[in-house]
């Protein structure tokens, strides 16, 4: 076992860091091809498994899930290429590496069209097939990435400032923590509740993070985000043709979440149509993409998240009564901010430091009178809504009625009876855009609707 761990290590520093997370799947009708693949692949794979006909192959494929099929063309009964078009129009999602010995330009085309992403020619070294491996892998993964970024983008950017964990010392968020590191080794689904912008992501991440599957994806669907029309296909994946508008196969964000976590936010406003589907998808681990014959296999944990009232949206018929219960083994419920106490002062100058840092300003401390008001105001929007005015707050100059007063406070160390002028203004702001930019001078001037050179300008006499 140590041995075999020393050489998935040696294989990621290699070939990059998915070798030795890969389940890879041979198949060829010669016992000798089989055994040298195995033997090549097994101390650097996660799981290898073999076939010897393209009927054994399929039924494999039924069974388990592969990220990459590496297949012999020249095989008694069907050929390599002709079994993979069949498998392609079926629902078949992994990436296929073709063997031949024949290296013609008709061959490569075949391969192609069937959907095979690279091809090696025999007699061929052990380098040249692990290496033909980690390309498929890396073209996965990031295709896989690319998708999820998508959703992440859609998300709340909380978790980024609070880097995945829970801030905060209150006997709430303490019991919070308390419970999420007891279920998180688990592979029991947790429902987490509470009021928009507690920080539920922010708990969801921290489960993935403290359980066996931290090494794999951790992948969040904010339901309410996605159009009833598109959301099963973006959960389940499709079939090139399924319906208008799916011009290739596409794998679903259940397929991007395998071996890891996958995030169903805002679960209360998935369509009533599609939750018996996702029902079924929870206690199978199977989907069925759209268009597809063939069901998929899927190792994942499942973790949801609402504001809403389930049960009573089950009493309204707007939420299904199994579904509820699949889904409700255990539930966390995140507190309001306004229940937490002195986390409100904790939260408020950790969003103060790290926002000061994206937007190029000192961070400034709060005076008595602030952090006052900060602890009594009422928080509706929770984490969030402290987090978007500690923003405005650095951008304007000054804190909002609400916290300081009739007329606002300037922030510490600045005259409050001294306006700012129309030049700390703009500073102010191209600050802000510059950083919304992660310091792409070119995005920056776009956004703003001034040129470059506009730019470097101020940012040098700022600079002196």
């Amino acid at each position: 076992m140590a041995s075999k761990r020393a050489a998935q290590a040696s294989a990621d520093a290699e070939f990059g860091p998915w070798l030795s997370q890969a389940s890879i799947l041979i198949v060829d009708d010669e016992p000798g091809m089989r055994n040298f693949l195995v033997r090549t692949l097994a101390p650097y794979c996660k799981q290898v498994e073999e076939a010897e006909d393209t009927a054994m192959a399929s039924a494999k494929l039924d069974a388990h899930h592969f990220d990459v099929v590496i297949l012999d063309n020249i095989m008694p009964g069907k050929s390599g290429v002709e079994w993979l078009a069949e498998q392609r129009e079926i629902g078949f999602f992994a990436r296929a590496i073709l063997m031949t010995a024949y290296a013609d330009l008709e061959t490569a085309i075949q391969a192609l069209r069937a959907g095979a992403v690279d091809f090696v020619l025999k007699p061929f070294r052990s380098n040249q097939l692990l290496n033909a491996v980690a390309r498929c892998l890396d073209r996965v993964t990031l295709s896989r990435e690319n998708q999820v970024l998508r959703h992440q983008l859609q998300a709340t950017s909380d978790h980024l400032l609070l880097r995945d964990k829970l801030i905060g010392h209150s006997p709430q968020i303490g019991l919070i923590r308390e419970t999420i590191a007891r279920v998180a080794p688990l592979p029991t689904s947790v429902l987490i509740t509470g009021e928009s912008g507690t920080g539920k992501e922010v708990a969801a991440r921290s489960i993935h993070e403290l359980s066996d599957r931290s090494d794999k994806p951790f992948v969040p669907v904010n339901c309410a985000a996605i159009p009833a029309d598109v959301i099963e296909a973006e959960l389940f994946g499709h079939l090139k043709g399924a319906f208008t508008g799916a011009g290739s196969n596409r794998e679903g964000l259940f397929m991007h979440a395998q071996g890891g976590t996958l995030f169903l936010d805002e679960i209360g406003d998935l369509p009533l149509p599609l939750q018996g589907k996702l029902l079924r998808a929870i206690e199978d681990r199977r989907v069925r993409p759209i268009g597809s014959e063939r069901e998929v296999p899927v190792d994942l944990r499942f973790v949801f998240a609402t504001n809403a009232d389930l049960e009573s949206q089950v009493d309204a018929g707007r939420f299904r009564a199994d579904l509820y219960y699949r889904i409700n083994v255990l539930q966390l419920e995140m507190p309001p901010l306004r229940a937490r106490g002195d986390d409100i002062r904790e939260l408020a100058e950790l969003f103060m430091s790290k926002l000061a840092v994206q937007l190029g300003m000192p961070p400034a401390p709060m005076g008595a009178e602030t952090v006052a008001g900060l602890l009594a105001y009422e928080w509706p929007g929770n984490v969030r809504e402290l987090r978007n005015m500690i923003e405005r707050s650095l951008i304007l100059g000054r804190f909002p009625e609400e916290i300081s007063g009739k007329g606002g406070s300037a922030l510490a160390g600045r005259d409050r009876l001294e306006p700012e002028t129309l030049e700390e203004v703009e500073r102010r702001h191209i600050l802000s855009v510059l950083a919304a930019s992660e310091g792409n001078r070119a995005e920056a001037a776009r956004r703003l609707g001034v040129s470059r050179k506009t730019i470097d300008r101020k940012l040098a006499d700022w600079n002196g």
